[in-house]
């Protein structure tokens, strides 16, 4: 049963990030989709160890030529795009929104998630601006200072992810614990 749940709950939100990708709103070089919603609940609700995974997954079914990525997009060619620091990004933040659930400082508190969200959403935006930059200037070939990367990367998103933590939150304040307790990935809280 535990070899099961290892295998489930992380496929299914692989399978919900992928869906997220799919409801894009189109902005200039780095679409806004649904998938940080998934990915900041993976990681609060499976842990670090599954969210990290989940999202991993995810990353790979994409790199594999799956459609799962923003718009259909898919195959080993998203290296290059500039939105590929994202992807990374989701592992990371995956992983550190669930790690500071794990910590478990403030009980099953509202600010336990709110700050669990806020520091994926910090990852998020750590790898992506980074991969924005990198793509911008090191593969189109154009020059962009860190600045016009946090303008592309970075501002039309923080109000959309804030909203998103926010529905987050309200979940895993509902369902986090009880989740929690059937992922064998996730530390014992």
């Amino acid at each position: 049963m535990i070899r099961t749940r290892m295998m489930v709950l992380p496929s299914l939100f692989a399978g919900l990030t992928a869906v997220g990708a799919l409801i894009v709103l189109p902005f200039p070089i780095v679409p806004m989709t649904l998938q940080t919603f998934f990915v900041l609940l993976s990681g609060i609700l499976l842990g670090a160890k599954g969210g990290a995974l989940a999202q991993t997954l995810y990353v790979l079914m994409g790199l594999f030529g799956l459609p799962v990525f923003a718009g259909g997009a898919g195959g080993i060619q998203t290296l290059f795009s500039p939105s590929f620091g994202f992807l990374l990004g989701f592992i990371a933040a995956a992983w550190v929104g669930g790690r500071v659930v794990e910590l478990d400082r403030w009980g099953e508190s509202p600010w336990r998630y709110v700050f669990a969200c806020a520091s994926a959403l910090v990852a998020i935006y750590v790898f992506g601006v980074a991969g924005v930059f990198l793509n911008l200037n090191y593969v189109a070939g154009k020059s962009v200072s860190m600045l016009t990367a946090l303008k592309i990367g970075l501002l039309p998103f923080i109000v959309p992810d804030l909203l998103k933590s926010v529905v987050v939150s309200l979940i895993a304040l509902r369902v986090g614990k009880r989740v929690r307790e059937l992922s064998p990935l996730s530390k014992r809280i």
